[in-house]
């Protein structure tokens, strides 16, 4: 992980504020860049919409952080298993705690991808 990793400063009304910058819509991190990432459901969230997660592959991804929106819900299979394959951790939550726990990760300096959907 990026030394620079934005931290949540917060989360809710459908976006995200990211070191004093306001996001709007769902957010992936990785790295030290945080881009928009069009999932706006769990119903959103296939093996295409972690591709940027897969593509950055083990060495720079440790496990990926998936906040799951308002409530927690297990993603579907085909995402866990891609994950898997590729040899990336997955932890899922709803989005909330996700948040919090992606800046404690992150100020240990861990290597991880967060992508979070929209609360």
């Amino acid at each position: 992980m990026a030394r620079d990793a934005p931290t949540i400063d917060a989360y809710g009304g459908d976006g995200f504020r990211l070191a004093g910058a306001r996001h709007e819509g769902s957010l992936l991190i990785l790295g030290d860049e945080a881009v928009d990432w069009p999932v706006r459901t769990p119903a959103d969230l296939t093996v295409e919409a972690i591709a940027p997660v897969l593509a950055a592959g083990r060495d720079e991804v440790e496990f990926l952080l998936l906040g799951m929106g308002p409530r927690n819900m297990q993603p579907l299979r085909a995402v866990r298993e891609a994950l898997l394959g590729a040899g990336i951790g997955l932890e899922f939550m709803d989005t909330p705690a996700a948040a919090r726990l992606y800046n404690l990760l992150t100020s240990e300096g861990r290597r991880l991808a967060a992508a979070l959907i929209a609360v």
